[in-house]
């Protein structure tokens, strides 16, 4: 069933506030994917708050020249039927659950993604971007790494105890 023109109006309305507020939005081709399997998508995208849509992409043009930061992105390559994924928490959670799903759906391909700088980045950066650790994987490593030092100095200290008290017992024992 086709759009009304107001309902046409409110969806650039809504992709033109979810690109504005997304910190990356990946484009995909989905060609040869099932309704059941776009639904498996959905449903595991938004495990990382990632928001995903079907946009025509004449429409996806006109939510883009609404955006005053992305007036000026290179729509080339939004042909054919494409997906969209916006996420306004993570920059890298949009191209890695898409990745994870195209690993299981190979008909999903990456195309490229749109940054709030109005730049388009192609295939290959999405899925460097996708390989990458995501925020609290890095929070993760991160304390880790801070955590490691004070581990080891903190088992030296009780190591130095423990001799202090095996000397004490053995000399106690050897007293007996």
């Amino acid at each position: 069933m086709a759009l009304s023109k107001e309902q046409k109006h409110q969806v650039v309305a809504d992709v033109a506030e979810l690109l504005a507020t997304s910190k990356l939005t990946v484009v995909a081709k989905y060609k040869g994917l099932s309704v059941k399997d776009m639904q498996a998508l959905r449903k595991s995208a938004t495990q990382s708050q990632t928001v995903i849509k079907v946009v025509k992409n004449r429409l996806v043009r006109q939510a883009l020249m609404q955006t005053e930061a992305l007036k000026d992105v290179d729509t080339g390559l939004l042909v054919e039927q494409l997906v969209y994924a916006f996420n306004s928490e993570d920059e890298v959670a949009p191209a890695q659950s898409l990745h994870v799903f195209a690993k299981t759906n190979p008909s999903l391909e990456f195309v490229g993604a749109i940054t709030p700088e109005g730049l388009f980045l192609h295939a290959d950066d999405v899925k460097a971007l996708a390989n990458l650790p995501s925020k609290d994987q890095l929070r993760g490593q991160l304390v880790g790494t801070i955590a490691a030092p004070l581990t080891s100095f903190v088992r030296v200290l009780q190591g130095s105890q423990r001799g202090i008290l095996y000397a004490l017992t053995a000399r106690a024992e050897s007293i007996n």
